[in-house]
């Protein structure tokens, strides 16, 4: 339970040090066998002390501590039910993955991380936060995808790793990001199928992705 409480407090700090939520916003948990490790409701993520992570039970949803887990508990839920192979997931408010998809758009494949890293990605209209309704869309598309796109809203993502769902909330915000750049200055060009699926077979980037995925 240690390595997971390590991890919960390691990568909340990231992701409020990295811009990737503002104040009490996102929200991130992991698994330890049938019991869920959530973020407390209305905290500052880097504030957290190891015994204020709220313990759930993955099958039943129920709170096994006082204080009150984070208001998207039924989406993480979600995905846990939906993804046995998985430990991870974070929620966060990427500022440039919030702008380009509230726009309609998609997120583009403009540099070889994007492609090689992430196999697909899931485009959500937008819904009212923290309720069954959501929930019930982002089970409908975690199983075939690392990565959920909440337009208006925000990013979710699922890793073997809380280090590997965090890599694929950095790389979807750095494609916003640089889509967003390119943008303002002409048009994108977007990587072709052909070279994506080419850069999803170098050895080198099968090598990094698994070491995403390896838990310590």
């Amino acid at each position: 339970m240690s390595h997971v409480i390590n991890d919960l407090k390691l990568y909340a700090s990231k992701i409020v040090h990295t811009g990737l939520v503002v104040g009490a916003g996102g929200n991130l948990s992991m698994r330890d066998g049938n019991i869920m490790y959530i973020s407390p409701s209305g905290f500052d993520l880097q504030e957290i002390e190891d015994h204020q992570w709220v313990r759930v039970n993955i099958e039943t949803g129920e709170i096994l501590d006082d204080l009150k887990p984070s208001s998207e508990i039924l989406m993480h839920l979600e995905c846990f039910r939906k993804r046995p192979d998985i430990t991870a997931v974070l929620h966060a408010h990427p500022s440039y993955s919030v702008g380009v998809s509230s726009t309609g758009h998609n997120i583009p494949s403009l540099f070889p991380d994007f492609p090689a890293m992430i196999k697909s990605v899931a485009y959500l209209d937008y819904m009212i936060p923290t309720t069954d309704v959501l929930a019930d869309a982002i089970s409908g598309v975690i199983e075939e995808n690392d990565v959920v796109v909440m337009r208006n809203h925000g990013v979710l993502t699922v890793g073997k790793t809380m280090k590997e769902a965090y890599f694929f909330m950095q790389i979807i915000e750095e494609s916003a990001k640089v889509y967003t750049i390119a943008s303002t200055v002409g048009i994108p060009r977007v990587l072709t199928v052909e070279e994506c699926e080419d850069l999803r077979n170098l050895s080198s980037e099968k090598y990094r992705s698994k070491l995403l995925k390896d838990v310590r």
